[in-house]
């Protein structure tokens, strides 16, 4: 178990560092009902995470690739999600912002100060299920767990790790506002501003770093 752990780490801290989510939580906590729809928000996340590698983990057991005969596959999962991020680096450095360029916002932050509660949940389990980094992320993840061979307790386990520390960057704004709370606001303003400048940035970074360390182990097993 310890094993699997150590291989879905890195993969876990590559979606809790993402800037775009962690934007969206802040800007609920500037809405109408900021701790209710910030709240619901990192729910809907965690259970999107959570139902996205569990389905991948149930199939992947499915297609054995927790057994020898099948290792070669789990590897080659791996080689397609490491190509897949390595891609997905090269395109988010070519969609930096120039110098002194605003990042524009994707569609699903537009009103998002005016969301209720339940539309809150419902984007951020969007955001958690269908975001392709989050499902490249999961598809190593699965590969990993299964192929530790590990009972069913150890991959429950293993997976509550994963969703724990996959959530905590979208939770660190709402544990701020109720820790802080009057300097809270002027403390996220500037972490807004600063993901939103360098998101490309930062996000073709973690691609790439991620998808060589995905693409190396994959290599290595087949």
């Amino acid at each position: 178990m310890i094993e699997a752990i150590g291989a879905i780490l890195p993969l876990a801290i590559a979606v809790t560092i993402s800037p775009l989510p962690i934007i969206g939580e802040i800007l609920l906590l500037f809405s109408k009902q900021p701790v209710a729809n910030a709240g619901a928000y990192l729910a809907g996340f965690v259970l999107g995470i959570t139902v996205v590698l569990g389905v991948l983990v149930t199939a992947a057991d499915a297609a054995g690739l927790g057994t020898s005969e099948s290792s070669t596959s789990s590897s080659g999962v791996q080689v397609a999600a490491g190509v897949l991020l390595l891609v997905g680096a090269f395109r988010k450095f070519r969609s930096r912002p120039g110098e002194g360029e605003e990042p524009p916002e994707p569609s699903w932050m537009n009103g998002i100060t005016d969301f209720s509660p339940a539309k809150s949940f419902g984007v951020g389990t969007l955001i958690g299920a269908a975001n392709p980094k989050n499902v490249a992320m999961a598809f190593g993840a699965a590969a990993a767990i299964s192929a530790a061979s590990l009972s069913n307790a150890q991959t429950a386990g293993t997976v509550v790790v994963y969703v724990v520390l996959a959530g905590l960057g979208v939770a660190a704004p709402l544990i701020l506002t109720v820790v802080r709370r009057e300097a809270a606001q002027s403390i996220l303003n500037d972490w807004k501003t600063w993901l939103a400048q360098n998101n490309a940035a930062v996000m073709s970074v973690l691609f790439l770093v991620f998808g060589v360390v995905l693409l190396g182990r994959g290599l290595g097993g087949l």
